[in-house]
């Protein structure tokens, strides 16, 4: 029972792993900008990870964690911004690979726009509750800035089309999670509405997550392009 956080984390970065070295996608080719991209977001997502354990926003049930912590985490949660983001953007890729074309790119402002107003609404409506409270904000921050600063290089539609398949992983894997519970949430702290056993900021975390790694990763691919083309 300790190890089942650990086996859901081999689980969800397995497949993605061994697959890797798809001859189509050559993921593994694109490991030099996909680590800093995760390391980065993990690390502010850390933080983030430590302020809720203190202000009781969630917790982690010792029945189902081998008990090793760092920085006051399981070793097991800092393990998961590691397996987590690398899955998905290994399915960003092959989607991206096997799917090359974006016809609807145009249509993905106006869903940023919806949800930049989501994201207004759940702040306000949830404004005395930690978590729905810095999960919308930072969603709003990061998702406003790629849509309105971020003019060098536009993906959302591939990004968007990427949340709604790693929709699949994530209700399996935040199922078990949840369930069992291998993280305990306090209701007190987020809108008390679940979709089953996940609360519904679960699904944007999950798409604050994903979004700023995906954002990064296109980031550092599009430098090392800018400065090939210079040269």
């Amino acid at each position: 029972m300790n190890y089942t956080y650990l086996l859901i984390n081999i689980a969800v970065i397995f497949f993605p792993l061994v697959l890797s070295f798809d001859k189509k996608v050559h993921f593994f080719s694109k490991w030099k900008f996909v680590l800093p991209a995760i390391f980065i977001t993990g690390g502010f997502f850390l933080i983030w990870d430590l302020l809720f354990v203190k202000l009781n926003v969630w917790s982690f049930n010792p029945d189902y964690i081998i008990g090793v912590k760092l920085f006051g985490l399981p070793l097991e949660e800092i393990l998961f911004f590691l397996t987590v983001p690398y899955a998905c953007v290994f399915i960003y890729e092959c989607l991206n690979a096997y799917f090359p074309k974006d016809s609807l790119q145009k249509y993905s402002f106006s869903v940023s726009n919806l949800l930049l107003g989501l994201c207004i609404a759940m702040f306000f409506l949830g404004y005395n509750r930690w978590y729905t409270v810095i999960n919308f904000g930072f969603l709003f921050f990061v998702l406003g800035y790629v849509e309105y600063a971020n003019i060098e290089f536009r993906f959302m539609y591939k990004f968007y089309r990427t949340y709604v398949v790693a929709l699949i992983p994530f209700y399996i894997v935040n199922g078990f999670l949840t369930a069992i519970p291998v993280v305990m949430y306090n209701d007190k702290e987020n809108l008390g509405f679940r979709v089953g056993t996940i609360p519904f900021e679960d699904h944007f975390y999950l798409m604050g997550l994903l979004l700023m790694n995906i954002y990064l990763y296109e980031f550092f691919k599009n430098r090392v392009t800018i400065k090939t083309e210079v040269v």
